[in-house]
């Protein structure tokens, strides 16, 4: 594989930059001055009025919790669940903040060396650096803080990597300057000493120097620099004008513009989804040993199993099975006074238990046999595609020599279950590519499988230099299609800060022995995987599959439970016992209603009991009349192997009728924009910009009055902002030559054509030459451009794929499918019966129109169908899409000739505004099927009924 294909305007990613960079629109901006200005960032001063201001309205705008926690400090925090891109999405936020402010200065804090080199891994790779350097012009300048190497010399100097990154000027244009550094480092000697030969004859302390640049600090992981530790006390002495903390999980936030929950990730198909394989092993299932305490010299262990009780001591390097006979191949490598630590990498803390059995050897050897058969199922699937996937597989293990020695039980159990597997599938295997593939994995099984642990670093092996490598660095090249290596082994070593976006599967080894998160856990294989071209594959469901033992027969509950404890979202499939606030709450924001009226409503009803316990069929009652407030992710996202999805029946015979209006829906297209020529789309931009005037804001000198005020016992800032019409003195951010390369850049408009429009628009553009003018422009092209389309100019669409199947109701020959997962139509089930004509025999749906929709039998329908998630989107001009939700062929003049009828379901009422937008959409959409399939477009908001659309369609 040549490498990694980044998309450039994820909306994930694309939304929680533009939240960033608005934290600092028309924030006061200071040059720096002196002698060394060219090596020092302007400073944004988040002591700034409108700093606050911007904060609080993105916090509005995005409905963001946490705001409470402002501190007003210059701390800026962005969410985002793990496998969604934070890297990449902080290192485009660099560029940005580079471009419209020119901070060219950063400082990135990781709390591991695993993290580290994997930071380090992706701003170094040729992939990310072409990918941003053909956008922005420039490339990242990385520093990176080591520890010191002792040096026979008279005077001690600066680390190479802080004196590199205060030196460099902004002179460099071509650069932004990096520095990296770890948790370690931050609290070493080496950055709070004095040296001999310091920066500009004033700079002997590595912290001091840094701080003279006025860097902005990116942190990663916050959950692991508390604010209360000796780390976050050093991180302020490189005193950083703005914190950007980047995670997935906060201790407490402080200043949140942007969130992407993980309930948001899952639901939205940006990572994977996961299957939890548990393998049971009766014997002990009750078991249990307990680290009682430990001394620093002697760790006590308490043992039950079944009725007896035991003690037993052990010291530093003893084997467990004093503890337990089945713990075999496992010792106790290091203790303190707090905390021990295994010989497979475990630390277990006083009180904390594992279950001795989950090391038995049979158990073991049971999991990675059944990792394995399903690893070449998943392979086979992926790899006969006409556009292959590879995939990868990681065990976490206890017994490194048991894999590292050639002749190790480990080592050659595996390669026994790779060759068994592969023969079995040679003897089938029709694919002629993927049957090459196994016949090389047979030449050469040991070269299908790595490894990495820590004690690898001190080892010379050429042979596992290169599985390191592969393993650590170059995820091309284990991705390389040429490359047998698929089986990836290591301790916890490779938890955090390493992923790969082809792993399919985990098999975890071990016990977990502490609580951790679940969500961290999964979090090495969530990432959506690349095909061979290195271009991310996200239009289809792919699943994680997690192997654990029976000592976490709960892992599948605890990880949904996660997910939706940690994103506030309430689960349609677990079932509360009382009726709490947060559910009271959800219902009265999303059906405007007030608490005192929806507990009226619930006693009415005979929901709920008088201490708000459920009555039975009170949650029922729930689900069915308030469906909007379930967000939680469901089973078709989170599952147990042993939970087969939900399906739904097809009834086939009826595809017949619908096969012409479906292969039409499915077409591949890309919208084209049509224009006689330059200047009619000139007079189209004219008349935009025109629409838009009052929109801009003037950026001017204001003068504003400070006062401090008291108030609730707390002292406070009030301003009052003055604005003097006619007096005000323009003030812009840009040069003009500056602002319309940019504004060319992100519309792909012609310079000389913005340039004329806004000659002929009669707009004083250099008194608007600011960031927040080129988003506003931008925002509002697109919606103008949905609005205006076919009215001012022509649209087509072009089609990019003769292959219409397989698609969500049909196979790759066309015919239909059976069933289909039942997530697909809704998360909601009713035993209501379904009309005779409805394409399905059962009745899933995701809200209450839709459910009227599918009961109601009406008998000029032929046949009708709830359309599939994420099957259907129509290009609609501006970059938005259209996805209708039903489909009907109608029966027309007694059989002679059918009518096909589109409707997408809004429950909302539906202002002026939604409904004019949606009518441009059915414009678009009529346009696609003009002349080949008769159809009519119709949006069907709440207080419509299906009849009076179809009615309509008559007439």
């Amino acid at each position: 594989m040549k490498g990694f294909n980044f998309e450039k305007n994820l909306d994930h990613q694309a939304q929680a930059v533009e939240a960033t960079l608005r934290v600092f629109e028309h924030v006061n901006k200071v040059l720096p001055d002196g002698t060394d200005k060219q090596c020092i960032n302007p400073l944004l001063d988040y002591k700034d009025f409108q700093y606050w201001r911007n904060v609080k309205e993105l916090a509005k705008n995005n409905s963001l919790a946490g705001v409470e926690h402002d501190k007003r400090t210059n701390i800026i925090d962005i969410m985002m669940e793990t496998g969604t891109g934070k890297t990449y999405t902080y290192t485009k936020t660099m560029f940005e903040l580079n471009k419209h402010y020119g901070i060219f200065k950063f400082i990135v804090v990781v709390p591991t060396l695993s993290i580290k080199a994997g930071t380090i891994n992706f701003l170094k790779s040729d992939s990310s650096r072409e990918h941003f350097y053909e956008q922005y012009g420039k490339s990242l300048k990385l520093h990176i803080v080591e520890s010191q190497t002792n040096k026979k010399s008279k005077k001690s100097y600066i680390p190479s990597a802080v004196n590199s990154f205060v030196k460099a000027g902004d002179f460099d244009k071509n650069s932004i300057q990096v520095l990296i550094i770890n948790a370690g480092m931050i609290n070493s000697k080496t950055m709070t000493e004095k040296f001999d030969v310091g920066l500009f004859d004033k700079y002997n302390v590595p912290f001091d120097a840094i701080a003279a640049t006025r860097p902005f600090m990116i942190i990663d992981e916050p959950h692991k620099f508390s604010q209360d530790n000796k780390t976050w006390e050093n991180l302020q002495k490189m005193q950083p004008q703005i914190i950007l903390r980047y995670g997935a999980t906060f201790t407490q936030t402080e200043n949140l513009v942007y969130t992407l929950s993980a309930v948001d990730a899952f639901s939205k198909n940006l990572v994977k989804g996961v299957i939890g394989h548990i393998t049971e092993f009766e014997e002990g299932k009750n078991a249990l040993g307990k680290l009682i305490d430990t001394d620093g010299k002697e760790a006590t262990f308490e043992v039950n199993e079944g009725t007896t009780k035991k003690s037993i001591k052990i010291g530093k390097g003893d084997s467990l099975s004093r503890v337990h006979p089945q713990m075999t191949d496992l010792f106790l490598e290091q203790m303190n006074m707090s905390k021990i630590v295994l010989s497979n990498g475990l630390e277990l803390k006083k009180g904390d238990k594992i279950n001795p059995y989950s090391y038995a050897q049979t158990l073991q050897e049971l999991m990675i046999q059944k990792a394995i058969k399903k690893h070449f199922e998943i392979e086979k699937d992926l790899l006969t595609r006409e556009v292959r996937i590879k995939p990868l597989t990681l065990f976490f293990i206890d017994n490194i020599d048991e894999y590292r020695n050639k002749d190790g039980h480990l080592r050659q159990l595996v390669e026994q279950y790779i060759k068994v597997e592969v023969e079995s599938l040679l003897k089938t295997e029709t694919n002629a590519t993927y049957k090459a593939f196994l016949e090389k994995t047979l030449k050469d099984i040991d070269a299908t499988h790595g490894g990495y642990f820590s004690k690898d670093n001190s080892d010379k092996d050429e042979a596992i230099e290169k599985e390191i490598n592969e393993i650590l660095h170059d995820k091309e090249a284990i991705l390389d299609l040429d490359n047998p290596r698929r089986f990836i082994f290591s301790k916890w070593t490779l938890r955090e800060g390493w992923d790969n976006p082809n792993v399919f599967q985990i098999c975890k080894l071990r016990s977990s022995g502490s609580e951790i998160s679940k969500l961290q856990e999964v979090g090495r294989g969530l990432r959506l995987p690349v095909n061979e071209y290195g271009n991310r594959v996200k239009d289809e469901q792919f699943y994680l599959n997690y192997f654990v033992d029976f000592t976490e027969s709960d892992f599948v509950d605890k990880l949904v439970n996660e997910i939706n404890e940690k994103s506030g979202a309430i689960s349609i499939e677990a079932i509360p016992a009382k009726l709490t606030e947060e559910i009271i709450q959800k219902i009265t924001e999303a059906y405007s209603i007030s608490e005192d009226d929806l507990l009226e409503v619930l006693d009415d009803n005979d929901v709920i009991k008088r201490n708000n316990t459920f009555k039975d069929g009170g949650w029922d009652y729930i689900k069915q009349n308030y469906p909007n407030i379930f967000q939680g992710v469901n089973s078709s996202k989170i599952r147990k192997a042993t939970d087969t999805p939900k399906k739904i029946s097809v009834r086939t015979e009826k595809y017949a009728e619908l096969k012409a209006l479906w292969e039409k829906l499915n077409e591949k297209v890309v919208l084209e924009y049509k224009f006689d020529d330059e200047a009619q789309f000139t007079t189209l931009l004219k008349d935009f910009f025109t629409d838009l005037k009052s929109k801009f804001k003037v950026e001017g000198l204001q003068n504003r009055t400070k006062k401090i005020i008291a108030k609730d016992y707390e002292a406070l800032l009030d301003e009052e902002v003055s604005i003097f019409d006619d007096e005000i003195t323009p003030v812009s951010t840009m040069l003009y030559s500056d602002f319309i390369k940019e504004l060319a850049k992100v519309l792909h408009i012609n310079l000389k054509t913005i340039h004329q429009a806004f000659v002929d628009a009669d707009i004083e553009i250099d008194q608007y030459l600011n960031a927040s003018t080129i988003r506003i422009i931008k925002q509002g092209f697109n919606e103008y451009l949905m609005h205006n389309a076919i009215d001012k100019f022509s649209i087509g669409y072009q089609n990019v794929n003769n292959s219409i199947h397989p698609t969500k109701l049909t196979y790759e020959d066309g015919s239909p499918k059976e069933e289909i997962n039942a997530s697909d139509i809704g998360v909601q089930m009713s035993e209501d019966k379904v009309a005779d004509n409805y394409y399905f025999e059962e009745l899933f749906y995701d809200s209450e129109l839709e459910k009227k929709n599918i009961i109601e039998k009406i008998k000029e329908v032929i046949v009708f169908t709830k359309i599939p998630k994420n099957s259907i989107k129509i290009p609609v001009a501006g970059g938005a899409s259209y996805s209708p939700d039903f489909a009907y062929v109608l029966d027309f003049k007694n059989g002679e000739k059918q009518l096909h009828f589109i409707v997408e379901t809004k429950d909302v009422s539906g202002d002026n505004k939604l409904r004019e937008e949606e009518k441009q959409k059915i414009k678009h959409a009529e346009i696609l099927f003009d002349g080949a399939v008769k159809v009519s477009f119709k949006t069907q908001f709440s207080n419509t009924k299906i009849t009076e659309l179809i009615k309509e369609i008559y007439r």
